[in-house]
């Protein structure tokens, strides 16, 4: 059986306000062709299907056209949420979808249901394990709300997804999809944080006991080991991707497992180029002419800020997208994006920064606790807004017997 591994395609999603949607469709038109030419039997999505919750009406009609595509081809589709798609709505219709060879999965109450299909070596067993939010997730894998982590939850899924290959007739190989991030993965600017609720990351043995892991959610694509990966994104979606080689991983499954695993690469639409130098030096320099139609995020070093240096490095570079200022022998003089500044950083601690900006001291626990508590009901009531799954019925009732923190002082200066 060879599978086509991808993920996070991200329909819909723009590059620094650039449209994608016509480098999209071109990647699909790729999906297809290799489909076709390398007789894949299923292709495997593991989450981020769609860039936001409430798709636009030419995104949805892309996915449409891929899935007729796809199927036309006589191989089977397999999908599951990821933390940017609405699961209520990327999961409308799954069972009606399923007789044309079509399965959406975005129910954690199904993450042990596997997709059965076979080869000439017996059963094929597939777990589409949707993007599990941990609050969201604990009550329908059999663990309770309070301290649900996203290794607890994936660990309870992948409980019952080895449950369920133990009743399986001998020989049955085994391939899970799974929206997460494990350790070892080397993350981008791309992805969205999904630390709330509980540590983020999880370890790579939680998939031990199955053939073959498709990862999803991080952006580069990356071997975890030979038989846990990430296909990564299809395209870049932000300049921290520039070394990125997009495409997916063709999984070829033997008799005892996996047999091999080849990259596919995927087409690029235009390269991503990083730029740095005062800016008559990058107007002239003969060195810079093969980035002269490359997407171009542009530093300059200038000891003064040049005028109208955007449109004056449009005329060389057209495609510039992101201008910075660094000038030299100034210390400290290093003019991040907002976006920079707070990589890497959980909304639980741009929260905490903000308060000692407007304070000028650190949060105390107490506020840090009313912070953390704010976060995560946001980002519950979010989830929940938009169709991520089903809270508890008792939730609201809990939550009004929660003893309430002291309250923050108001901050000192009016918040932006």
């Amino acid at each position: 059986m060879r599978i086509l591994h991808t993920s996070d395609w991200h329909l819909g999603r723009s590059f620094h306000r650039v449209g994608m949607l016509d480098a999209q469709a071109a990647f699909v038109d790729h999906v297809v062709e290799v489909v076709r030419s390398e007789q894949v039997d299923v292709v495997l999505v593991a989450g981020d299907v769609y860039d936001r919750a409430i798709p636009g009406v030419d995104v949805v009609a892309l996915l449409d056209e891929a899935l007729a595509r796809l199927t036309s081809t006589g191989a089977t589709v397999v999908l599951a949420s990821g933390n940017h798609d609405s699961a209520r709505r990327l999961g409308f219709a799954s069972r009606v979808l399923e007789t044309a060879r079509v399965h959406v999965r975005t129910d954690a109450r199904r993450c042990a249901e596997p997709v059965l299909l076979e080869d000439r070596h017996g059963p094929v067993a597939l777990y589409p394990l949707p993007y599990l939010e941990p609050v969201l997730a604990a009550g329908a894998l059999g663990l309770t709300e309070t301290g649900a982590t996203h290794a607890a939850v994936l660990g309870a899924a992948m409980d019952g997804v080895r449950a369920d290959l133990a009743g399986r007739p001998a020989g049955t190989r085994s391939v899970v999809a799974a929206h997460a991030f494990v350790v070892g993965g080397e993350v981008c600017d791309s992805e969205r944080d999904i630390s709330v609720g509980g540590v983020a990351s999880v370890p790579s043995g939680v998939f031990d006991g199955v053939s073959y892991t498709a990862l999803g959610h991080l952006h580069g694509r990356q071997r975890i080991s030979e038989t846990v990966r990430y296909s990564g994104s299809p395209l870049a979606y932000s300049f921290s991707e520039h070394a990125h080689r997009k495409g997916s991983w063709l999984v070829t499954l033997g008799r005892d497992g996996v047999e091999s695993v080849e990259a596919v690469e995927a087409p690029v639409p235009r390269p991503l180029a990083l730029l740095r130098g005062r800016l008559e030096d990058l107007l002239s320099g003969s060195g810079y002419a093969p980035h002269e139609q490359a997407w171009c995020r542009v530093t300059l070093t200038d000891p003064e800020r040049p005028a109208e240096a955007m449109q004056r490095l449009r005329t060389r570079f057209p495609h510039t997208l992101e201008l910075r200022f660094e000038p030299e022998g100034v210390a400290g003089a290093v003019d991040l994006s907002y976006t920079e500044r707070v990589a890497g950083r959980s909304e639980l601690d741009v929260c905490c920064g903000f308060v000692e900006h407007v304070r000028g001291r650190r949060a105390s626990d107490g506020e840090v606790e009313i912070l953390r508590s704010a976060v995560e009901e946001l980002r519950l009531d979010d989830a929940e807004r938009l169709g991520a799954a089903a809270l508890r019925a008792d939730r609201r009732e809990r939550r009004a017997t929660r003893t309430a923190p002291a309250a923050v002082p108001a901050p000192a200066t009016p918040a932006p």
